[in-house]
Formats: structure tokens, sequence, C-alpha cells
């Protein structure tokens, strides 16, 4: 039996109402299974907490959540803080110093979630975005401010560990789950530099892992096409932070919408938490109303459960998922129906209920 610590961060609007949903299916499976023993801690960095300290947490923060196994995190944003605040004071910090360079997004058809690129074929494709570099740096700055010759760099910084080890994971996940082709997202016709230099090591990497594997290298403009035009051919996509993020909204989009899409910020290695989070905002528009979907969060959760030594817990919180929206009976106003966010949650738990007694036989 061991004994699992996570550090819960529910953030803004309806992350604290989804991850209200996440946290009674977890209940509900230690209720059902004594070999799993997880102690949740809630932390209250978000806006609110902002307002009131003048930062988005602590500054032994990541001292503190350093400590634990793994994090769910709900959702971050609002209004009266500067979306660069909420992102740059609590999302990015966490990613960039433990290492979780690894954003995971399964993209897959869901049962009874109607899709207009399916064409009666399911998609079942994962995103490998990488999470800590690329686009995404800090690195620049702006000079001559409100001068006629103002102007600003932003840089974007590639390493080779950062590339050798998210097209590995990539790699390796390929391996584990019988994939045979990855595919590279890349602009090196126009970006000569940067894009050029991840072809490279994108190429090496993959050569290196496995003769089994194909690698193809797409441009991000016909990329996203393809993404519309045939879903269905892609297994693992790899790509930089930016055109990862892109991607895997768009990814979301074809499934059903970011209502439904999980993420995992990894660092595989496990030497730091990894973070699960959906991929939603915080969607102040319907905020406190009660009709959030949760099973972005619910899944996300189970992604954690599968990285913190229980795959089966995982799939059995997805199959609960893909019953519930199956039978069709409770869905939230996203996906066509009626059902609150507490309703879905509730149906999802039910499942699950039902699931352990079958597998028990009773």
């Amino acid at each position: 039996m061991t004994h699992t610590k996570i550090a819960v961060i529910p953030g803004d609007g309806i992350g604290k109402e989804v991850m209200e949903e996440a946290l009674k299916v977890l209940n509900s499976l230690q209720e059902h299974d004594s070999t799993l023993q997880i102690e949740t801690t809630i932390f209250p960095w978000s806006s609110d907490y902002y307002l009131k300290h003048g930062r988005m947490m602590p500054s032994n923060a990541l001292d503190k959540l350093k400590e634990f196994d793994a994090i769910l995190f709900g959702a971050i944003g609002d209004a009266r803080v500067p979306d660069d605040v909420t992102i740059w004071e609590l999302i990015m910090p966490i990613r960039k110093s433990f290492q979780q360079y690894v954003n995971f997004r399964p993209i897959k058809s869901l049962p009874g979630i109607a899709s207009p690129l399916a064409n009666g074929r399911d998609i079942d494709f994962v995103i490998f975005r990488e999470n800590a570099e690329g686009e995404y740096s800090d690195s620049g700055g702006r000079i001559y401010h409100r001068q006629p010759q103002e102007m600003t760099i932003q840089n974007t910084i590639m390493t080779r560990i950062g590339i050798e080890k998210l097209v590995q994971a990539a790699c390796d996940y390929a391996y584990k789950n019988g994939k045979t082709k990855i595919t590279s997202a890349t602009k090196s016709n126009a970006i000569i530099h940067s894009m050029k230099f991840w072809d490279e090591h994108a190429r090496r990497i993959v050569a290196q892992s496995s003769s089994a594997l194909e690698l193809e290298s797409i441009y991000i403009d016909a990329l996203v096409a393809y993404f519309v035009e045939r879903p269905q051919d892609f297994q693992v996509v790899v790509a930089s932070n930016l055109f990862g993020d892109i991607l895997s909204d768009l990814g979301s989009a074809i499934v059903g919408g970011l209502g439904l899409s999980p993420s995992a910020n990894l660092n595989p290695e496990k030497e730091f938490p990894s973070m699960f989070e959906p991929v939603h905002g915080s969607a102040p528009d319907i905020a406190g109303k009660g009709i959030a979907n949760p099973i972005a969060q619910v899944w996300s959760l189970a992604l954690l459960l599968g990285h913190i030594g229980r795959p089966d817990l995982e799939m059995l919180i997805v199959s609960a998922i893909e019953t519930v929206l199956r039978e069709g009976a409770v869905k939230t106003v996203d996906i066509g129906g009626q059902a609150t966010t507490a309703q879905m949650g509730d149906a999802i738990c039910q499942e699950i209920m039902k699931m352990n007694l079958a597998a028990r036989g009773v």
C-alpha cells in the first residue's frame, strides 16, 4: 500500500467547481479501494490570492509543492488580473522549475459526442508538446517605450537536450503502446535556425530509438489542415511549445471541445512532481452557474493516477466517462444536455461504483 500526497490548486472561476467533482471521484475510488491511500492538500493560490497578497503564490510555494507526488490543477484567469501575471507567476514557474518538459494531450473520440470530422472512424492520437522552453520564453525585451522607434524582441529558446528529451518521451510512448509513426510539426522552410535545429535532432532521436518507428515532418500550416481533413491518420505528434499549444486545442475541438480534454505536464523522470490539468480556461462567463463540464478535470485526475502507478484506475475512470456519455442521460450544456456540473460528477461516480461491484462479482 503506497501513501501518495497530491497538491490541489483549484484556481479561478469554474476551476473550483470542476475540481470539486474530481475530488468527489477520488473519494469514491478510495471508498472502494483500500489500497489507494491518497492525501490531498488544497492551496488557495488564485487571482483572489493575488489581489490580497500582490502575488499569485507565496515565495516558498515551489518548496512546498516539491514535497508532493503530483499536482492537480484547475484553471486560472480573472479579468481583474492581467493574463500574463496569472500565467507567468503561477503556471509557468511550476512547469519550468519542476522540469515538466512534456505536455501530454490525448485526442480521442468519445461515445455520444459527435464530431463533424470523424466520418464514421474513431479519432485516437496523442500530442507531445514541448513544455519548458521554445517560444514561451521570457528572454527578450522592449526599448524606446512610446517613441516612434519603439521595438521589441521575443526570443525562442530551443536546446538540444530539450528536444531530445521530448522526442525520446514520445518514442517511448509509441513503443509501449504499439504505435509506429511519429509526426513532427515544423516550419523549417521559413524559420531557418530554430526549426531546422528541431528537425535535425527530432530525426536523429527517432532513428536511434527504433527502426520500427517512422518519422514524418510536416509544416505546421499544412498540419493544421491535415488535422481537419484526415485526423485518423495520426498516432503520436511531437511539437514545439507554441505549435503544440495550437495543435492540441485544435485536436480537442475536433473530438468535442475543451470541456472534454485533459492534459498532463510531465516530468517523466519523476524527480519533481508532475501537474495535471484540464485544458479549458476559468470561463468567467459561466463561473458560479454550476453548468461547467467536469469531464476534462476528472480525466486529468485519471492521467494523474496512471502516472503514480495506477493505470487500472486511470482505465476505470475513462471507462466510466465513456459509459456515461454513451448512455447519454447525463450531459452538460456544452455537449447538448442540461445536466449540472455536480450531476455529471455524480453520474461518473455512480458508474465507477457499478464497475467496481461488477469486478468483484457483487
